[in-house]
Order: structure tokens, then C-alpha cells, then sequence
């Protein structure tokens, strides 16, 4: 149930840098579909920031940590007040089930439509 999205000639990527990915000929392609418009495939800083968080800690938002408090304040005062509630999840899969079920909740209703 699961399509490759280059059925008749599959990309083998190997590695990434910026906004680039390779394959493993070398071949460079322009990645437009993998989240990575914000600051690219292996930049420093967050390279540098995420190997200092893991040797401090590698785990979910499932427990306490400080650091989920003062990022969570540090984005609601960017926001309006209106939005003033964070919630953390691991994936993408995760923010919509959470959005569907705040959805339900709030509406009272539980019909979805959905596009494909």
C-alpha cells in the first residue's frame, strides 16, 4: 500500500547538504519535499546544537524536561495571545491525530473529510 515515488527508476540517496541531496552516482537534486526549506540538509548550527542536546539527553517530549518550558515560552512570544497553548509530538502522524482529536473535542462532531 506504500508507492515509491520513482517506481520506474528509484533514487538511492546517500547524502545531503543545504538544500541539495545525492545519490550514490553523485548526482545532485534539488530536494523540494523533505521539510528542509528552513535551514537545509547538515547545517552547522543545528548539527552542532542537536549532537549538544543528545550527549545532555535523547528522549521524547513525553517527559518533564525544562528546556520544553522555555521553548514553549520562547514561541508564545512570538505568537498573538490567542495562541498561547504548545503542544510537542514527535511527528507529523502525531500533530494531525492530536489536531483531529482537538477538533472532535472543541466541535463535538466526529466526521473528517479529507483530499487526496
Amino acid at each position: 500500500s506504500c508507492k515509491v515515488f520513482f517506481a520506474k527508476d528509484p533514487l538511492k540517496i546517500v547524502r545531503a547538504q543545504g538544500q541539495y541531496m545525492f545519490d550514490e552516482k553523485g548526482e545532485k537534486y534539488l530536494d523540494c519535499i523533505n521539510n528542509v526549506a528552513h535551514v537545509g540538509h547538515s547545517h552547522p548550527y543545528v548539527t552542532k546544537a542537536a549532537t549538544k542536546q543528545m550527549e545532555l539527553l535523547n528522549t521524547n517530549s513525553r517527559f518533564l524536561h525544562d528546556n520544553l518550558v522555555h521553548y514553549a515560552q520562547r514561541l508564545q512570544a512570538t505568537l498573538p495571545e490567542k495562541l498561547s497553548v504548545c503542544y510537542f509530538v514527535n511527528s507529523g502522524s502525531e500533530a494531525n491525530d492530536l489536531a483531529l482529536r482537538l477538533a472532535r473535542q472543541y466541535r463535538g462532531h466526529q466526521d473528517v473529510i479529507t483530499l487526496e
